[in-house]
């Protein structure tokens, strides 16, 4: 059985009052509402992980995830987070690969290759994010883009390695625009994703991987994409920063 999982990414947002406050609200609001087995992820700054830690010990079903650590173990590296770090501390999942991050950081495939095993060498999931641009949708090889993220990403992963990877399908262009993949547009791509990975590693290895779906999601187009049969939840951004609409999302998981 595929995890069930709605994930929020804070992005850079939220001072700590803030922070603080929004992760209170979403603690006893999941308490009182939320009756499905969703496994919930926050992703706030780095800076807040430890204070956020101690909000949600008690909570069931809350889990916290930074937004990226280094593809190096530690060293000289001013400012980067390593994995370790995070292992340190509790954080259980870490962003690898966000739209954000390749576009504004440069990060490739093999470079993003790397962070995948540095965070797997400490027990840390990675949350991989792949997905195709306005330009790259309107190709007809869009399906093949997005697979070769995997590819030159994840397929040199181990079985039991892959296992511990959830996988984030994020069409860049419904990234902050309002726009959103439609359930059929985001089904395709989830079962092509899905079926590339059996390509490599079986159907049943395959059907153990949770993909989610991240892209201007809220709680009006929640309950439609998550009722897709390939798609086991969601990365949610601006969303996630608004403690009702967010459990509203959770909900329709």
């Amino acid at each position: 059985m595929r995890k069930k999982i709605v994930a929020g990414n804070w992005k850079m947002n939220k001072v700590l009052d803030e922070a603080v406050a929004l992760t209170s609200e979403l603690v006893n609001m999941a308490k009182d509402e939320v009756r499905n087995d969703a496994k919930i992820i926050l992703c706030p700054p780095a800076i807040y992980l430890t204070t956020i830690q101690k909000y949600i010990e008690d909570a069931p079903n809350f889990a916290l995830a930074a937004q990226n650590c280094s593809d190096k173990v530690s060293g000289a590296f001013t400012g980067e987070i390593s994995a370790q770090m995070l292992q340190s501390i509790g954080v259980q999942y870490v962003l690898i690969g966000h739209s954000e991050r390749r576009q504004y950081f440069n990060e490739t495939n093999a470079l993003l290759a790397e962070k995948v095993n540095t965070a797997l060498s400490f027990g840390v999931s990675p949350i991989f994010c792949c997905g195709e641009s306005l330009e790259q949708r309107q190709n007809e090889d869009y399906i093949g883009f997005v697979k070769n993220q995997l590819t030159e990403s994840l397929f040199h992963l181990s079985e039991e390695q892959l296992k511990s990877v959830v996988i984030a399908y994020e069409p860049i262009w419904a990234i902050g625009t309002g726009l959103t993949a439609s359930a059929e547009q985001a089904q395709e791509m989830h079962a092509a994703l899905r079926a590339h990975l059996a390509s490599k590693y079986g159907a049943e290895v395959a059907d153990e991987i949770s993909i989610l779906y991240g892209g201007s999601v809220t709680a009006a187009s929640a309950p439609e994409l998550f009722a897709a049969p390939d798609i086991d939840g969601g990365l949610v951004g601006g969303a996630s920063l608004k403690s009702r609409e967010f459990t509203n999302i959770i909900k329709a998981r």
